[in-house]
């Protein structure tokens, strides 16, 4: 009877054949996510003369894309409050696009595609101009 009830519900393995393998996608994919994301964000700190292992360190990231973008390091506790935070992040992004010489549109492509535009922004030909956009003299 319990061999009869076990073929007819399945033992369970089955399921964890079938899904690993997703998973173990998506862990994958995951990881290149990072990894594209930490290197081409190490490359745009190492365009606005920052350290790029800055990149690594959460807190110590924001403070230093911060001062690429020209702003004040607390705003960081701006980035704490709800709602405010996604106006600030927006406000940065399009600082972060003017400090290397790049449109409103390039504003909008961070914004919704980060990976790709931040890879431009640290792969690509742009030039560091200066916190805002503002040429340093």
């Amino acid at each position: 009877m319990d061999c009869f009830i076990e073929n007819l519900i399945g033992s369970g393995n089955e399921i964890f054949f079938f899904v690993f393998p997703f998973f173990f996608a998506l862990l994958l994919l995951a990881l290149n996510t990072q990894a594209i994301k930490i290197v081409s964000t190490w490359f745009i700190y190492r365009k606005a003369d920052k350290p790029g292992w800055a990149c690594l360190i959460p807190i110590y990231d924001t403070l230093v894309l911060l001062q690429i973008v020209g702003k004040p390091w607390w705003w960081i506790f701006l980035f704490m409050i709800p709602g405010v935070n996604i106006i600030f992040l927006i406000w940065m992004y399009n600082m972060l696009s003017k400090s290397f010489g790049k449109t409103a549109a390039f504003t909008v492509g961070l914004i919704f595609l980060p990976l790709i535009f931040t890879a431009i922004l640290g792969f690509g030909k742009s030039e560091y101009v200066g916190p805002g956009g503002k040429k340093e003299e």
